[in-house]
Protein backbone atom coordinates (compact mmCIF):
# COMPACT_ATOMS: atom_id res chain seq x y z
CA UNK A 1 0.00 0.00 0.00
CA UNK A 2 1.38 3.60 -0.76
CA UNK A 3 2.40 6.30 1.98
CA UNK A 4 -0.29 8.01 2.96
CA UNK A 5 1.39 11.25 1.79
CA UNK A 6 1.70 10.34 -2.11
CA UNK A 7 -2.28 9.54 -2.08
CA UNK A 8 -4.38 12.14 -3.22
CA UNK A 9 -7.93 12.03 -3.55
CA UNK A 10 -10.54 14.35 -4.71
CA UNK A 11 -14.17 14.14 -4.12
CA UNK A 12 -16.57 15.88 -6.60
CA UNK A 13 -19.98 16.19 -5.04
CA UNK A 14 -21.98 17.01 -7.81
CA UNK A 15 -25.69 17.07 -8.22
CA UNK A 16 -26.18 14.12 -10.32
CA UNK A 17 -23.51 12.45 -9.09
CA UNK A 18 -20.65 12.03 -6.22
CA UNK A 19 -17.08 11.16 -8.25
CA UNK A 20 -13.96 9.89 -6.31
CA UNK A 21 -10.87 10.54 -7.82
CA UNK A 22 -7.71 8.65 -6.20
CA UNK A 23 -3.99 10.22 -7.39
CA UNK A 24 -0.34 8.94 -7.01
CA UNK A 25 2.00 11.62 -6.36
CA UNK A 26 5.26 10.52 -7.73
CA UNK A 27 8.16 13.40 -7.50
CA UNK A 28 6.27 16.11 -9.79
CA UNK A 29 4.20 13.66 -11.35
CA UNK A 30 0.63 12.78 -10.88
CA UNK A 31 -0.73 9.22 -11.65
CA UNK A 32 -4.60 8.44 -11.61
CA UNK A 33 -4.87 5.09 -9.92
CA UNK A 34 -8.30 5.15 -9.03
CA UNK A 35 -12.14 6.29 -9.99
CA UNK A 36 -15.36 6.29 -8.33
CA UNK A 37 -19.27 7.10 -9.25
CA UNK A 38 -22.88 6.99 -7.38
CA UNK A 39 -25.83 8.47 -8.40
CA UNK A 40 -25.78 11.98 -6.14
CA UNK A 41 -29.29 11.73 -4.41
CA UNK A 42 -29.04 14.07 -1.32
CA UNK A 43 -28.43 17.52 -3.51
CA UNK A 44 -29.86 19.98 -5.54
CA UNK A 45 -28.10 22.29 -7.34
CA UNK A 46 -25.03 21.88 -5.59
CA UNK A 47 -26.31 22.15 -2.22
CA UNK A 48 -27.20 18.95 0.59
CA UNK A 49 -30.52 18.59 1.07
CA UNK A 50 -30.84 14.87 2.45
CA UNK A 51 -27.63 14.33 4.58
CA UNK A 52 -28.74 10.21 4.70
CA UNK A 53 -28.74 10.07 1.06
CA UNK A 54 -25.62 12.25 0.44
CA UNK A 55 -23.45 9.89 2.64
CA UNK A 56 -24.57 6.79 1.17
CA UNK A 57 -23.79 8.11 -2.04
CA UNK A 58 -20.04 9.14 -0.90
CA UNK A 59 -19.62 5.93 0.89
CA UNK A 60 -20.27 3.58 -2.42
CA UNK A 61 -18.24 6.41 -4.43
CA UNK A 62 -15.36 5.76 -2.35
CA UNK A 63 -15.54 2.28 -1.82
CA UNK A 64 -15.56 2.23 -5.44
CA UNK A 65 -12.05 3.72 -5.52
CA UNK A 66 -10.43 1.99 -3.03
CA UNK A 67 -11.54 -1.26 -4.61
CA UNK A 68 -9.94 0.25 -7.82
CA UNK A 69 -6.92 1.35 -6.21
CA UNK A 70 -6.25 -0.83 -3.64
CA UNK A 71 -5.57 1.38 -0.56
CA UNK A 72 -7.73 3.02 2.34
CA UNK A 73 -9.00 6.48 1.99
CA UNK A 74 -9.43 8.34 4.98
CA UNK A 75 -9.18 12.22 3.85
CA UNK A 76 -10.22 13.88 0.82
CA UNK A 77 -10.50 17.32 -1.07
CA UNK A 78 -13.94 18.18 -1.42
CA UNK A 79 -15.38 20.35 -4.10
CA UNK A 80 -17.91 23.05 -3.69
CA UNK A 81 -20.51 24.74 -5.95
CA UNK A 82 -24.12 26.35 -5.71
CA UNK A 83 -25.88 29.15 -6.50
CA UNK A 84 -24.93 30.80 -2.62
CA UNK A 85 -21.15 31.29 -4.16
CA UNK A 86 -20.40 34.88 -4.84
CA UNK A 87 -16.89 36.42 -5.13
CA UNK A 88 -15.22 39.40 -4.95
CA UNK A 89 -11.94 41.32 -5.63
CA UNK A 90 -9.92 43.07 -3.02
CA UNK A 91 -6.88 44.69 -2.45
CA UNK A 92 -4.40 45.35 0.54
CA UNK A 93 -1.34 47.01 1.42
CA UNK A 94 1.34 47.34 4.00
CA UNK A 95 4.38 49.09 4.85
CA UNK A 96 8.07 47.10 4.61
CA UNK A 97 10.30 49.81 5.15
CA UNK A 98 13.05 49.68 2.52
CA UNK A 99 13.93 45.73 3.56
CA UNK A 100 13.13 42.37 1.88
CA UNK A 101 9.83 40.66 1.57
CA UNK A 102 9.54 37.95 4.12
CA UNK A 103 6.78 35.04 4.32
CA UNK A 104 5.34 37.20 7.30
CA UNK A 105 4.90 39.94 4.84
CA UNK A 106 3.29 38.00 2.26
CA UNK A 107 0.93 36.55 5.28
CA UNK A 108 0.27 39.95 6.38
CA UNK A 109 -0.81 41.93 3.27
CA UNK A 110 -2.90 39.03 2.32
CA UNK A 111 -4.42 39.21 5.48
CA UNK A 112 -5.16 42.99 5.37
CA UNK A 113 -6.86 42.44 1.71
CA UNK A 114 -9.12 39.94 2.67
CA UNK A 115 -10.50 42.23 5.42
CA UNK A 116 -13.66 42.88 3.68
CA UNK A 117 -16.90 42.80 5.50
CA UNK A 118 -19.16 39.64 5.07
CA UNK A 119 -22.57 38.60 6.29
CA UNK A 120 -22.28 36.12 9.64
CA UNK A 121 -24.02 33.32 7.67
CA UNK A 122 -21.28 33.21 5.17
CA UNK A 123 -17.94 31.92 5.47
CA UNK A 124 -14.64 33.03 3.24
CA UNK A 125 -13.70 29.65 0.97
CA UNK A 126 -11.05 31.05 -0.36
CA UNK A 127 -8.00 33.73 -0.51
CA UNK A 128 -6.51 33.54 -4.38
CA UNK A 129 -4.00 36.61 -4.85
CA UNK A 130 -4.11 37.55 -8.23
CA UNK A 131 -1.00 39.88 -7.92
CA UNK A 132 1.41 41.99 -5.62
CA UNK A 133 2.35 45.19 -6.56
CA UNK A 134 6.00 46.10 -4.74
CA UNK A 135 6.30 50.02 -4.33
CA UNK A 136 5.44 50.84 -8.41
CA UNK A 137 6.07 47.29 -9.61
CA UNK A 138 3.46 45.75 -10.83
CA UNK A 139 3.14 41.93 -11.79
CA UNK A 140 4.79 40.65 -8.59
CA UNK A 141 3.78 36.77 -8.65
CA UNK A 142 6.27 36.15 -5.84
CA UNK A 143 7.46 39.03 -3.83
CA UNK A 144 9.96 37.15 -1.34
CA UNK A 145 13.15 38.52 -1.59
CA UNK A 146 12.07 42.02 -3.04
CA UNK A 147 13.30 45.11 -1.68
CA UNK A 148 10.78 48.08 -0.80
CA UNK A 149 8.67 50.01 1.28
CA UNK A 150 5.63 49.00 0.54
CA UNK A 151 3.84 46.03 -0.42
CA UNK A 152 0.06 45.37 -2.17
CA UNK A 153 -1.83 42.38 -2.62
CA UNK A 154 -4.51 42.11 -5.27
CA UNK A 155 -6.59 39.06 -4.39
CA UNK A 156 -9.53 37.25 -5.84
CA UNK A 157 -12.21 36.26 -2.74
CA UNK A 158 -14.51 33.59 -2.83
CA UNK A 159 -17.55 33.32 -0.35
CA UNK A 160 -20.10 30.60 0.22
CA UNK A 161 -22.87 29.99 2.92
CA UNK A 162 -21.59 28.74 5.82
CA UNK A 163 -24.48 26.42 6.34
CA UNK A 164 -23.36 24.55 2.78
CA UNK A 165 -20.19 24.36 3.51
CA UNK A 166 -20.75 22.57 7.18
CA UNK A 167 -23.06 20.41 5.49
CA UNK A 168 -20.47 19.14 2.90
CA UNK A 169 -18.37 18.87 5.53
CA UNK A 170 -20.58 16.65 7.32
CA UNK A 171 -21.56 14.43 5.08
CA UNK A 172 -17.83 13.49 4.54
CA UNK A 173 -17.47 13.42 8.07
CA UNK A 174 -20.39 10.81 8.26
CA UNK A 175 -18.81 8.94 5.58
CA UNK A 176 -15.81 8.12 7.57
CA UNK A 177 -13.50 10.78 5.47
CA UNK A 178 -11.64 14.14 6.88
CA UNK A 179 -11.87 17.05 4.63
CA UNK A 180 -8.23 18.64 3.62
CA UNK A 181 -9.83 21.51 2.34
CA UNK A 182 -12.99 22.71 0.79
CA UNK A 183 -12.41 23.49 -3.26
CA UNK A 184 -14.37 26.09 -5.44
CA UNK A 185 -15.30 23.32 -8.48
CA UNK A 186 -14.69 25.44 -11.40
CA UNK A 187 -11.09 26.19 -9.76
CA UNK A 188 -10.39 22.62 -9.63
CA UNK A 189 -11.55 22.32 -13.30
CA UNK A 190 -9.76 24.69 -14.33
CA UNK A 191 -6.70 22.93 -12.61
CA UNK A 192 -6.93 20.14 -14.78
CA UNK A 193 -8.76 21.37 -17.91
CA UNK A 194 -6.50 24.19 -19.03
CA UNK A 195 -3.00 24.75 -20.24
CA UNK A 196 -0.51 27.39 -18.54
CA UNK A 197 -0.38 29.38 -22.42
CA UNK A 198 -4.23 29.71 -21.35
CA UNK A 199 -4.17 30.75 -17.89
CA UNK A 200 -1.81 33.21 -19.10
CA UNK A 201 -3.26 34.73 -22.24
CA UNK A 202 -6.62 34.62 -20.61
CA UNK A 203 -9.89 31.80 -21.08
CA UNK A 204 -13.11 31.93 -19.74
CA UNK A 205 -13.92 28.07 -18.28
CA UNK A 206 -17.53 27.21 -18.58
CA UNK A 207 -18.06 24.09 -16.20
CA UNK A 208 -21.51 22.36 -17.09
CA UNK A 209 -22.37 20.68 -14.36
CA UNK A 210 -25.94 18.69 -13.49
CA UNK A 211 -26.80 21.56 -11.04
CA UNK A 212 -25.14 24.35 -11.55
CA UNK A 213 -23.12 26.06 -14.46
CA UNK A 214 -19.67 27.47 -13.31
CA UNK A 215 -17.80 30.13 -14.69
CA UNK A 216 -14.06 31.14 -13.76
CA UNK A 217 -11.72 33.55 -15.52
CA UNK A 218 -8.21 33.09 -15.90
CA UNK A 219 -5.40 35.68 -16.67
CA UNK A 220 -2.07 36.42 -16.27
CA UNK A 221 -1.75 32.82 -14.81
CA UNK A 222 -4.04 33.72 -12.00
CA UNK A 223 -7.73 33.76 -11.38
CA UNK A 224 -10.06 36.92 -11.99
CA UNK A 225 -13.18 36.07 -11.52
CA UNK A 226 -15.58 33.16 -10.40
CA UNK A 227 -19.45 32.71 -11.03
CA UNK A 228 -22.35 29.93 -10.28
CA UNK A 229 -25.09 29.91 -12.87
CA UNK A 230 -27.74 27.57 -10.60
CA UNK A 231 -28.60 26.09 -14.44
CA UNK A 232 -27.39 23.08 -15.76
CA UNK A 233 -27.77 19.58 -17.24
CA UNK A 234 -30.69 18.20 -14.96
CA UNK A 235 -32.70 21.62 -16.46
CA UNK A 236 -32.28 20.00 -20.04
CA UNK A 237 -33.24 17.05 -18.76
CA UNK A 238 -36.39 18.46 -17.31
CA UNK A 239 -37.17 20.33 -20.57
CA UNK A 240 -36.70 16.85 -22.43
CA UNK A 241 -39.07 15.13 -19.93
CA UNK A 242 -41.67 17.96 -20.13
CA UNK A 243 -41.20 18.40 -24.31
CA UNK A 244 -41.62 15.05 -25.02
CA UNK A 245 -43.54 13.72 -22.52
CA UNK A 246 -40.87 11.18 -20.97
CA UNK A 247 -40.26 10.10 -17.44
CA UNK A 248 -37.00 11.68 -16.25
CA UNK A 249 -34.67 8.29 -16.93
CA UNK A 250 -35.85 8.35 -20.11
CA UNK A 251 -35.01 11.64 -20.77
CA UNK A 252 -31.68 11.71 -19.57
CA UNK A 253 -31.03 8.58 -21.71
CA UNK A 254 -32.73 9.90 -24.36
CA UNK A 255 -29.93 13.61 -23.87
CA UNK A 256 -27.15 11.31 -23.81
CA UNK A 257 -27.79 9.33 -27.14
CA UNK A 258 -29.61 11.75 -29.24
CA UNK A 259 -29.35 14.99 -27.62
CA UNK A 260 -28.34 18.26 -29.46
CA UNK A 261 -28.36 21.36 -29.57
CA UNK A 262 -28.17 22.50 -33.06
CA UNK A 263 -31.34 20.81 -34.58
CA UNK A 264 -30.50 22.76 -38.03
CA UNK A 265 -27.46 20.15 -38.42
CA UNK A 266 -30.36 17.20 -37.64
CA UNK A 267 -31.38 15.86 -40.84
CA UNK A 268 -35.69 16.05 -40.84
CA UNK A 269 -35.22 11.83 -42.02
CA UNK A 270 -34.04 10.94 -38.32
CA UNK A 271 -36.13 9.90 -36.22
CA UNK A 272 -35.76 8.54 -32.29
CA UNK A 273 -37.76 6.36 -29.87
CA UNK A 274 -39.55 7.58 -26.79
CA UNK A 275 -40.84 4.99 -24.15
CA UNK A 276 -44.04 6.00 -23.20
CA UNK A 277 -45.38 6.69 -19.60
CA UNK A 278 -47.91 4.78 -17.72
CA UNK A 279 -48.13 1.95 -19.88
CA UNK A 280 -48.51 4.09 -23.37
CA UNK A 281 -46.61 2.28 -26.29
CA UNK A 282 -43.20 4.31 -27.65
CA UNK A 283 -43.31 6.64 -29.97
CA UNK A 284 -41.44 8.14 -33.11
CA UNK A 285 -40.20 11.69 -33.20
CA UNK A 286 -38.14 13.58 -35.41
CA UNK A 287 -34.44 14.13 -33.55
CA UNK A 288 -34.81 17.64 -34.76
CA UNK A 289 -37.71 18.39 -32.26
CA UNK A 290 -35.10 17.61 -29.33
CA UNK A 291 -32.29 19.97 -30.92
CA UNK A 292 -35.59 22.38 -30.82
CA UNK A 293 -36.10 21.77 -27.73
CA UNK A 294 -32.46 21.78 -26.55
CA UNK A 295 -31.18 25.03 -28.43
CA UNK A 296 -32.94 27.46 -26.56
CA UNK A 297 -32.05 26.55 -23.35
CA UNK A 298 -28.01 26.17 -24.24
CA UNK A 299 -28.47 29.65 -25.60
CA UNK A 300 -30.07 30.97 -22.58
CA UNK A 301 -27.00 29.21 -20.22
CA UNK A 302 -24.26 31.01 -22.58
CA UNK A 303 -25.88 34.38 -22.70
CA UNK A 304 -26.30 34.51 -19.14
CA UNK A 305 -22.61 33.64 -18.88
CA UNK A 306 -21.76 35.96 -21.37
CA UNK A 307 -23.80 39.06 -19.65
CA UNK A 308 -21.52 38.01 -16.66
CA UNK A 309 -18.39 38.55 -18.73
CA UNK A 310 -19.63 41.75 -19.54
CA UNK A 311 -20.53 42.92 -15.97
CA UNK A 312 -17.33 42.09 -14.68
CA UNK A 313 -15.60 44.11 -17.11
CA UNK A 314 -13.73 41.35 -18.51
CA UNK A 315 -14.72 40.36 -22.16
CA UNK A 316 -11.12 41.66 -23.45
CA UNK A 317 -9.34 39.94 -20.86
CA UNK A 318 -10.21 36.30 -22.25
CA UNK A 319 -8.35 36.28 -25.55
CA UNK A 320 -7.56 32.55 -25.68
CA UNK A 321 -11.22 31.80 -25.83
CA UNK A 322 -13.90 29.66 -24.49
CA UNK A 323 -12.90 25.93 -22.79
CA UNK A 324 -16.33 24.24 -21.81
CA UNK A 325 -15.96 21.03 -19.63
CA UNK A 326 -18.34 19.25 -17.01
CA UNK A 327 -20.66 16.00 -18.41
CA UNK A 328 -23.19 18.47 -20.05
CA UNK A 329 -20.43 19.70 -22.18
CA UNK A 330 -20.64 16.35 -24.29
CA UNK A 331 -23.96 17.57 -25.78
CA UNK A 332 -23.41 17.28 -29.62
CA UNK A 333 -23.08 21.06 -30.87
CA UNK A 334 -22.62 22.37 -27.51
CA UNK A 335 -18.95 23.87 -28.89
CA UNK A 336 -20.32 25.39 -31.95
CA UNK A 337 -23.54 27.29 -30.09
CA UNK A 338 -20.84 28.31 -27.14
CA UNK A 339 -18.49 30.06 -30.69
CA UNK A 340 -21.12 31.30 -31.77
CA UNK A 341 -22.71 33.10 -28.90
CA UNK A 342 -19.19 34.37 -27.78
CA UNK A 343 -17.63 35.11 -30.72
CA UNK A 344 -14.44 33.37 -29.78
CA UNK A 345 -12.77 30.21 -30.32
CA UNK A 346 -13.90 27.18 -28.11
CA UNK A 347 -12.98 23.47 -27.18
CA UNK A 348 -14.31 20.93 -25.09
CA UNK A 349 -11.08 20.80 -21.53
CA UNK A 350 -10.20 17.29 -20.31
CA UNK A 351 -8.06 16.43 -17.53
CA UNK A 352 -4.18 16.61 -19.15
CA UNK A 353 -0.96 16.48 -17.45
CA UNK A 354 -1.37 13.61 -15.75
CA UNK A 355 -0.79 10.20 -15.67
CA UNK A 356 -2.03 6.46 -14.75
CA UNK A 357 -5.65 5.77 -15.82
CA UNK A 358 -5.66 8.57 -18.70
CA UNK A 359 -8.12 6.55 -20.94
CA UNK A 360 -10.32 6.49 -18.04
CA UNK A 361 -10.72 10.24 -16.67
CA UNK A 362 -10.11 11.52 -20.37
CA UNK A 363 -13.26 13.11 -20.14
CA UNK A 364 -14.58 15.85 -19.26
CA UNK A 365 -17.04 14.79 -16.25
CA UNK A 366 -13.75 13.76 -15.12
CA UNK A 367 -12.36 17.39 -14.60
CA UNK A 368 -13.58 18.27 -11.23
CA UNK A 369 -11.97 15.37 -9.78
CA UNK A 370 -8.86 15.18 -11.21
CA UNK A 371 -8.74 19.08 -10.74
CA UNK A 372 -9.10 18.56 -6.84
CA UNK A 373 -6.49 15.77 -6.95
CA UNK A 374 -4.00 17.98 -8.73
CA UNK A 375 -5.00 20.79 -6.43
CA UNK A 376 -4.27 18.94 -3.47
CA UNK A 377 -0.90 17.87 -5.30
CA UNK A 378 0.28 21.61 -5.58
CA UNK A 379 -1.35 22.97 -2.49
CA UNK A 380 0.92 19.88 -0.76
CA UNK A 381 4.41 21.29 -2.59
CA UNK A 382 3.72 24.70 -2.99
CA UNK A 383 2.77 26.85 0.37
CA UNK A 384 4.37 29.99 -0.32
CA UNK A 385 0.71 31.69 -0.72
CA UNK A 386 -1.37 29.01 1.41
CA UNK A 387 -3.73 30.96 3.73
CA UNK A 388 -5.52 26.88 4.69
CA UNK A 389 -4.04 26.98 8.27
CA UNK A 390 -6.90 29.29 9.22
CA UNK A 391 -9.11 28.28 6.24
CA UNK A 392 -12.63 27.16 5.86
CA UNK A 393 -12.01 23.99 7.03
CA UNK A 394 -11.01 24.96 10.62
CA UNK A 395 -12.77 27.70 10.82
CA UNK A 396 -16.29 25.82 10.40
CA UNK A 397 -15.24 22.98 12.18
CA UNK A 398 -14.93 25.73 15.56
CA UNK A 399 -18.11 26.70 14.50
CA UNK A 400 -19.54 22.73 14.39
CA UNK A 401 -18.44 22.26 17.97
CA UNK A 402 -20.27 25.63 19.07
CA UNK A 403 -23.34 25.11 16.76
CA UNK A 404 -23.65 21.45 16.44
CA UNK A 405 -22.55 20.01 19.58
CA UNK A 406 -25.47 17.67 20.14
CA UNK A 407 -24.57 16.06 17.07
CA UNK A 408 -20.96 16.34 16.33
Amino acid sequence: MQAHDDIIVGLDIGTTKICAVVGERSGDEVHIIGTGTHPSIGLNKGVVIDIAATVDSIKKAVEEAELMAGCEISSVYAGIAGGHITSLNSHGVIAIKGREVTQEDVDRVIEAAKAVSIPMDREVIHVLPQEFVVDDQKGVHNPLGMTGVRLEAKVHIVVGAAASTHNIIKCANKAGLEINDVVLESLASGESALTDEERDLGTALVDIGGGTTDLAIFSGGNIQHTYVLAIGGLQLTNDISIGLRASKNEAEKIKIKYGTCLSSEVPPTENIEVPGMGGRESRSMPRQILGEILEPRVEEIFALIKREIFRAGLENQIASGIVLTGGSSLLDGMSEMAEGIFDLPTRIGKPHNIGGLVDIVSNPMYATGVGLVLYGAHNQVKKKFSIQEEGTFQRVVNHMKKWFSDVV
